[in-house]
């Protein structure tokens, strides 16, 4: 008869770092990718993420019109994520014109404990003081991996306004924090095809006004050839990578635990510069990498009881889910949104709710 496996070694924590770290490399590629249009002069963030939007619109709202499948949550709840979703990525990106790197790397951990307060108001979330240890023991790890990172150039060189880049990017992560953990909340009242589709469909809208409006003269002065389009859609293709991911590990682990496993974008870069580029790194970085996994299974660690719990609520979640599909196809195609379940909470709680 065999052993039962270490509680630590339970499907979904292993499920969930593996995802994590799927999304971190994507995240690390996608920087790669805007670092690269930045080199070539290409400074149009909103336009960058444009093409990631429609690739969500197409792909996820087609299979919701292939499966006649209706909104089970109201319409105004995807418009507020996606507001708060295409100014988050906004925000950031524009705040390395003001700041240093390492402000930004630093600043950007804000989102963090900004999930954690979040998470626990709204969507009662408990935190016990192991997953705060290890929550404490990957910023601990991104923060060596900074300082090692800080030249005497960069010393030299803060930006033209630190101060305005860094409130940016103490904006941006906060805006990261609320649509992190609103879209947790929608993910587990709906389908992750619906959240997809239907953020596609308003971010491309957003996005769309926001490009007319701020970037127009940009992309109009752009040499569009075969190095500016390429990095586009790489850039594009890893976000839609990322975009699909996200809502798995919400469902799975929590809008907490994605955050820190994207705090390992940072060291996944550095090995990339290691074996890509050849350059030689200080030895903090390794241990910083360590210290950031380690921090990662301390979080993910799951006892007896906590895992009964999941359990339970996983399986109330795929019978509603189940419930909520069987009364949907029982309905006439094109009926009101209204017929769905009762998901009609208040604005504020939603909102407040990535």
């Amino acid at each position: 008869m065999a052993l039962p496996a270490p509680r630590w070694l339970r499907r979904e924590v292993l499920v969930g770092l593996a995802l994590g770290q799927f999304v971190s490399l994507l995240i690390t590629s996608t920087g790669f990718s805007s670092s690269e249009l930045a080199r070539r002069g290409v400074n149009a963030p909103t336009s960058q993420s444009l093409l990631n939007y429609i690739l969500l619109a197409l792909v996820y709202g087609g299979i919701m019109i292939y499966k006649r499948q209706l909104l089970t949550v109201k319409w105004y709840y995807y418009l507020i994520l996606s507001i708060v979703d295409v100014e988050a990525n906004y925000i950031v990106v524009k705040a390395y014109q003001y700041t240093s790197l390492t402000s930004v790397m630093l600043l950007d951990c804000w989102a963090i404990p900004c999930v954690l307060f979040l998470t626990w108001i709204f969507l009662k979330t408990k935190y016990g003081l192991r997953k705060l240890f290890g929550v404490g023991i990957c910023v601990a790890g991104v923060v060596l991996v900074v300082f090692s990172d800080v030249h005497a150039s960069e010393r030299k060189s803060k930006g033209p306004s630190p101060l305005k880049g860094d409130m940016l990017v103490i904006a941006g992560a906060t805006l990261y924090a609320v649509s992190n953990v609103t879209e947790e909340y929608i993910v587990k009242k709906s389908s992750r095809i619906e959240v997809m589709a239907m953020l596609g469909v308003f971010g491309a809208i957003i996005s769309g006004i926001q490009i007319s409006i701020l970037e127009r003269e940009e992309l109009r002065s752009t040499e569009w050839n075969a190095s500016a389009v390429l990095p586009f859609i790489g850039f594009a293709l890893a976000m839609f990578l990322f975009y699909s991911t996200v809502p798995i590990i919400l469902k799975i682990c929590g809008a907490t635990m994605l955050n820190l496993s994207l705090l390992t974008s940072d060291m996944w870069a550095v090995l990339i510069r290691i074996f890509a580029y050849h350059e030689k790194v200080d030895w903090m970085y390794f241990v910083a990498f360590a210290g950031t996994a380690i921090g990662l299974i301390i979080y993910s660690y799951k006892g007896s009881r906590e895992a009964a719990e999941d359990t339970a609520q996983v399986t109330g979640a795929t019978d509603e889910e189940a419930a909520t599909e069987n009364h949907g196809a029982e309905r006439v195609p094109g009926a009101g949104e209204d017929d769905g379940p009762d998901t009609n909470k208040s604005p504020s709680e939603a909102a407040t709710s990535r």
